[in-house]
């Protein structure tokens, strides 16, 4: 018997970052910080001082504008984005000026000056209650470590240099690690920080590596070498675990296996319930980078491009429309002859960018989106045109987010109108009967579905938004997270009621939110009226088998057995058991999970 064996089994309880099982051997990633001391120099020194720190700068800045495109072309620009936050950082005045004013006035070193500042800057951040903030001091941190390896002359270890076919066990990863992780070298990713939307689970689910994160003490009870099986479904990682366990979740991976397969089998079969109502499934991309994966997922169109990646390429600036103009095309003319639903502008608020500033106070709830637009009336018009450009090239719809009033949709509806009257004066092509819509994610707009649907030819409903405001509460606090609750009857109560106003007013309703790539509520969705569901397209080959294998009758039973419940904790079991079902599985086998398309169990 083998020393790994002798071992007691541990259990560590985190948060699912990125689905799927793994196990193996324990890598335990340290990366530890250079030694900086402090010491005086002279006058005449603090020329060559200053120069040293210009030239670190624009070391960093090339390394992460390098990663950042590095990740873009490997992953798409939703991903690279967490770069952009770095190159601000580069760019902050308030970094950089203290830096300069510490070398001045205290003549001590710049390295020294440089690392002192930062960390007031990273321990600033880490201290508020804000899970934005905690993340920038993540990202403060993460350029720290570049500059001051420039700065030291020291090398820089990769994680892609230091380790093949383990586990990552960390107390946290920044994305410079992360970046340069491949799948087929790492099984899974284990963090004592982090939370869903912490930039580690972002791209572990872009990576779709198997990750567990706020694990709080992985990294101290994990040895190098440790057997360690990690289970991204549930948040939970095994340390030596019992051959009763191994076997449990052997038996889980054959599950998980034959429900891929028999998903697979039907993903070129017509989008049609068992008694052939047709749904629709279309896929959420950022650029034209994820169009393989669209359209190898089978998917009806693009339920929602989000144009934001265009302009966090360049966050100190405001792209043209020229280079909007084939960043869009690039996306339409792909997916012809199906549709594209772009949304126009959603910056703001967590992105920071040259159109609005830093951002404000609750910035979710901030200066973001439409209201930037309306306010911007020139960035306004140039992504329009830029738009309507591109629309001669495919089948384009247009929808305005984050629309919280009727005056809001008006406003921007005759906007639109004036700049595409401009275009066709002046004889440049469009694409023709193309239809204009609203997001439903605010609350008063949910309340005022039925007036806004006189104004629209489609609403399309961010439940991302729409359950956090309704329930007031941030996706991002870890403190009050398990708050987040689609299954509260106030949530879905408000889908029905946005469904039924759409309904009334004869126009098609879309969902674009998590909720509708989840096998949990998919069907619910269908039941309630929705037209479309809109998704990561990797999620539609499992939402297609169910919706497959199922009749509108046993819809309409699913939807009147959830809304005789009140209780979040009934309706949720309602909804996992009855997709359960669908797919062959004994209730309560975590049988939704099951369908997403993630690395299995390995080893």
């Amino acid at each position: 018997m083998d020393q790994v064996s002798l071992k007691s089994e541990i259990l560590i309880k985190g948060v699912a970052a990125a689905p799927g099982v793994a196990s193996g051997a324990a890598f335990v990633f340290h990366q530890s910080s250079p030694n900086v001391l402090c010491y005086p120099i002279e006058e005449e020194s603090i020329s060559a001082e200053k120069a040293r720190f210009e030239d670190a700068l624009l070391a960093t800045r090339r390394e992460i504008s390098a990663l950042r495109d590095t990740v873009a072309g490997r992953l798409g620009e939703k991903e690279a984005a967490i770069f952009d936050a770095h190159l601000l950082a580069l760019d902050d005045p308030a970094l950089i000026d203290e830096t300069l004013r510490m070398l001045h006035e205290e003549k001590c070193n710049v390295a020294y000056c440089f690392f002192s500042t930062a960390e007031k800057f990273i321990n600033f951040f880490s201290n508020l209650d804000d899970e934005y903030f905690k993340a920038r001091a993540g990202d403060v941190r993460d350029i720290t470590q570049r500059i001051l390896h420039h700065l030291l002359g020291l090398s820089r270890t990769a994680l892609s240099d230091v380790m093949d076919d383990r586990i990552i066990v960390a107390n946290d990863l920044t994305p410079s690690d992360t970046a340069g992780v491949e799948k087929k070298r790492v099984l899974a990713i284990v963090t004592d920080e982090g939370n869903r939307t912490s930039h580690t689970a972002i791209m572990s689910r872009a990576l779709r590596i198997p990750a567990v994160v706020g694990l709080i003490v992985a990294s101290k009870k994990i040895e190098p070498g440790d057997e360690v099986l990690v289970d991204g479904y549930e948040g939970v990682v095994y340390v030596n675990p019992s051959e009763e366990t191994r076997y449990r979740y052997g038996l889980l991976k054959k599950e998980r296996d034959a429900a891929h397969r028999r998903m697979m089998r039907e993903a070129d079969q017509p989008d049609l319930t068992l008694d052939e109502k047709p749904f629709v499934l279309s896929a959420n991309v950022n650029s034209a980078e994820d169009m393989a994966s669209v359209r190898e997922n089978r998917a009806n169109g693009i339920g929602l491009f989000r144009t934001e990646g265009v302009f966090l390429k360049t966050p100190w600036q405001t792209p043209g429309e020229d280079t909007q103009f084939e960043y869009y095309k690039a996306v339409i003319a792909a997916a012809k002859p199906a549709f594209v639903v772009v949304r126009t502008l959603d910056i703001g608020g967590d992105k920071p960018h040259v159109v609005h500033g830093a951002p404000g106070a609750n910035p979710f709830m901030g200066f973001r989106a439409i209201r930037i637009c309306l306010e911007n009336k020139a960035v306004f018009r140039t992504q329009l045109r830029a738009i309507l450009r591109a629309s001669a090239f495919g089948n384009v719809k247009i929808m305005f987010p984050m629309i919280s009033s009727l005056d809001e949709l008006v406003q921007a509806r005759e906007f639109y109108g004036r700049v595409l009257d401009e275009l066709r004066e002046t004889n440049v092509p469009v694409g023709e009967n193309i239809d204009v819509g609203a997001m439903i994610e605010i609350p008063s707009a949910a309340i005022m579905a039925d007036n806004l649907a006189q104004h629209c030819d489609f609403f399309s409903i961010g439940t991302n938004d729409l359950v956090q405001y309704l329930l007031a509460v941030d996706r991002g606090n870890g403190r009050i997270a398990h708050l987040y609750e689609p299954c509260n009857p106030a949530v879905l109560r408000t889908l029905r009621d946005v469904i039924d106003a759409a309904k009334q007013r004869k126009i098609p309703v879309s969902v674009c939110g998590e909720m509708a790539g989840d096998p949990m509520f998919a069907p619910l969705l269908i039941a309630l009226g929705a037209d479309a569901l809109s998704m990561s397209s990797a999620a539609i080959p499992g939402i297609r088998y169910l919706l497959r294998h199922v009749t509108t009758g046993k819809l309409e039973t699913l939807k009147d057995d959830v809304f005789s419940e009140t209780n979040p904790v009934e309706i949720k079991k309602i909804l996992l058991d009855f997709s359960a079902r669908l797919m062959g599985h004994v209730p309560g086998g975590a049988p939704a999970r099951a369908l997403e398309t993630t690395t299995p169990f390995s080893r």
